[in-house]
């Protein structure tokens, strides 16, 4: 009993851990992606029309509509450079974005007046060693003018542009050492885009997704590619729930190895008990009666234990939710303490599996105690 009981509690809080990291995942990947983002499905780029954005903006739920250009471009502050991707936005996705508790020193703004300002990543400030609101240095952004261009100038293949830094974000390392924000405008003459965009990302408000989902891609049809929240990061998810399956897989198998005791304990009550089962059938029991007692109790040494587990398990998450108890061990991580969600769907299933192999551990126990009773009867 005690075995199973600390494997169900394992399984339980373990599978728990898994959801909460799937959860931090997509709240990390929130604050910077769209709930929806629409992209060509034959192209780069594709050219942005008014009544493209007129059929978004009119299906419900949908709040916003940002404009992006972003493509990679090379990056100098000072002395320092890198390879980085700007991100170009339009001046609404300021209004719904979910930035503004993410910036860690400047401000989060793209004009200073007429003037274009960027907001980067921590990864690409500490890379460049850039200083936010630095008036006397500025952060040049450079993007090749023609790829087929055969110059042996390289000043004359790559179009220059540079602009002030006005804050610092920081979100997760794949978002910080790369993105630099800058206003559409700029990205559009840097990249020379034209009426031509990236991407649009839409906002939606609070209580929608998959149906606007659905009803966008059946409005715009197969030359976009409508991307939901989960789609953006599909294989880091699909990753997620591959391991967490996979350890369901391998834990269930602990607890069936835990169910071996059941299976001898079972088969030595039914040696032991040969004289009380001829006693039984004598009296007028049944195979079946005599086989539901037996499974009954391998029912009772699993269950109680499996009992067990699920509520120290339970418990044992309902501490780490509200006080912490195993910490990340890491100053640099996004939380302190691992994060953990439990879901009554993984507290059925374990339940399953318990059941599942206790009928099956039990079985044949509850035969042989039936071949005994009937043999010594005849």
């Amino acid at each position: 009993m005690l075995v199973v009981g600390m494997a169900t509690m394992a399984l339980v809080v373990i599978l728990s851990v898994f959801n909460g990291l799937e959860e931090l995942l997509k709240d990390i990947y929130g604050s910077f992606d769209p709930d929806i983002k629409i992209e060509s499905a034959t192209g780069k780029s594709f050219v942005l029309s008014d009544s493209l954005v007129s059929v978004i903006e009119k299906e419900e739920g949908v709040a916003a509509v940002i404009k992006v250009i972003e493509d990679n471009a090379y990056l100098k502050y000072d002395n320092a450079e890198m390879v980085g991707v700007i991100k170009g936005v339009s001046d609404n996705y300021l209004e719904v974005n979910k930035l503004s508790d993410k910036i860690t020193e400047g401000q989060l703004r793209l004009w200073n007046g007429n003037i274009p300002m960027a907001v980067v990543g921590q990864g690409v400030q500490f890379a460049l060693a850039i200083s936010p609101n630095n008036d006397f240095l500025s952060l040049q952004v450079f993007y090749p003018k023609n790829l087929r261009s055969r110059s042996l100038d390289p000043n004359s293949a790559l179009t220059r542009r540079g602009l002030q830094v006005a804050g610092v974000f920081a979100i997760e390392r794949q978002f910080d050492e790369k993105y630099i924000l800058v206003p559409i405008e700029f990205a559009r003459e840097l990249l020379n885009y034209d009426n031509r965009v990236t991407s649009l990302e839409v906002r939606l408000n609070d209580g929608y997704g998959e149906e606007t989902i659905a009803n966008l891609k059946e409005s715009l049809g197969k030359e976009y590619n409508v991307l939901g929240a989960d789609e953006q990061h599909a294989v880091m998810l699909r990753t997620v729930k591959i391991e967490k399956l996979f350890v369901f897989i391998t834990f269930a198998f602990i607890i069936g190895v835990s169910s071996i005791n059941i299976f001898f304990a079972l088969s030595m009550l039914a040696i032991d008990k040969k004289e009380d089962l001829n006693l039984f059938f004598s009296l007028g029991a049944t195979a079946k009666q005599v086989r539901a007692i037996f499974l009954a109790e391998g029912a009772v040494i699993s269950l109680s234990g499996a009992l067990f587990g699920l509520v120290l398990g339970y418990v044992l998450c309902w501490l780490q939710q509200e006080v912490g108890l195993i910490g990340m061990g890491l100053k640099t991580s996004v939380v302190n303490f691992y994060p953990v969600k439990m879901a009554w769907q993984d507290f059925a299933a374990t339940s399953l599996v318990i059941i599942i192999i206790t009928v099956l551990a039990s079985l044949r126990p509850a035969t042989m105690a039936v071949k005994y009773g009937e043999g010594d009867q005849g």
